[in-house]
């Protein structure tokens, strides 16, 4: 294949894969023997987004290879394609995520400590399943409180390689700025946050479901080493406590172990006891 022919199937594989793709990924769709070098096709990339100079389309480089997106310029006036618009976000939310980012690992306490404000589990539970965080161990600490970290999916939907490529932060309540550098949507600013109080806060333990794995989406090497002292997460999604067995449940009442005799003969003469006395 000429080097033309490369560079049209490569934006032909980009467009129908509709994700990123990566360099391996794209050399394995060419037939064996004539299969170009990786690097000739990171030189189809390079011409393609050339070509894309002064079009509304880019090839872009994320943290799961490349993909062909709209640019940031047409965003706004292409919206209107969707019947749905897309979902708009609590400033809670975002900050919450900008210091799991900049602050990685994180606890929800010490999220709470530097914002002083409580974290609800419904922003934990947004991020945890827009696959923006995970769970990546526990502190070392009473409760074995979960620290959270961000995803490759985190990078791929802001558009970053790497955790390097975020922008610097002075300030965690920069938040303006963070927002117009990453390109974020409008966010609600109605959301009432509790204040916490001035007393220390002990954070609850996590409660986990058994037998569920790690699914991989999470690029655990991009991540800071973990201390000494905190336990490897075994990738098992925390659950809300809220997610406790109903009492009323018969499969939720443990069984109690039939009294033996001795604990019969003492029950006996609890009622006999109770008789005389008129109990």
């Amino acid at each position: 294949m000429d080097d033309n022919e490369v560079k049209f199937f490569i934006e032909a594989a980009l467009l129908a894969a509709g994700r990123p793709m990566t360099v391996d990924q794209l050399h394995n769709l060419f037939d064996g023997r004539s299969a170009p070098e990786k690097s000739h096709i990171r030189q189809a990339i390079s011409n393609l987004q050339d070509d894309y100079e002064n079009r509304g389309i880019t090839i872009s480089e994320v943290a799961s290879g490349f993909r062909i997106q709209v640019k940031s310029s047409m965003a706004d006036r292409l919206q209107k394609l969707w019947d749905e618009q897309a979902p708009r976000y609590s400033r809670a939310l975002f900050e919450t995520l900008v210091l799991i980012a900049y602050r990685q690992p994180m606890t929800r306490g010490e999220i709470e400590e530097i914002r002083g404000v409580s974290v609800s589990t419904n922003i934990i539970r947004s991020l945890l399943e827009r696959e923006w965080i995970r769970v990546v161990g526990h502190r070392d600490v009473p409760g074995r409180p979960a620290m959270f970290a961000t995803t490759k999916s985190f990078l791929d939907y802001f558009g970053l390689r790497k955790l390097d490529d975020l922008p610097p932060l002075a300030d965690h309540s920069d938040w303006e700025s963070l927002r117009v550098q990453l390109n974020l949507p409008a966010v609600d600013e109605d959301e009432e946050e509790e204040e916490l109080p001035t007393d220390d806060v002990t954070e609850l333990p996590v409660v986990y479901r058994e037998g569920e794995e790690e699914d991989g989406t999470a690029d655990s090497e991009k991540l800071p080493d973990i201390k000494p002292g905190v336990k490897a997460d075994l990738g098992i999604e925390p659950i809300a406590a809220t997610e406790w067995p109903d009492p009323t449940d018969a499969t939720a009442i443990l069984q109690v172990e039939p009294a033996g005799p001795d604990e019969d003969a003492a029950d006996d003469r609890e009622d006999v006891d109770a008789s005389l006395t008129g109990g």
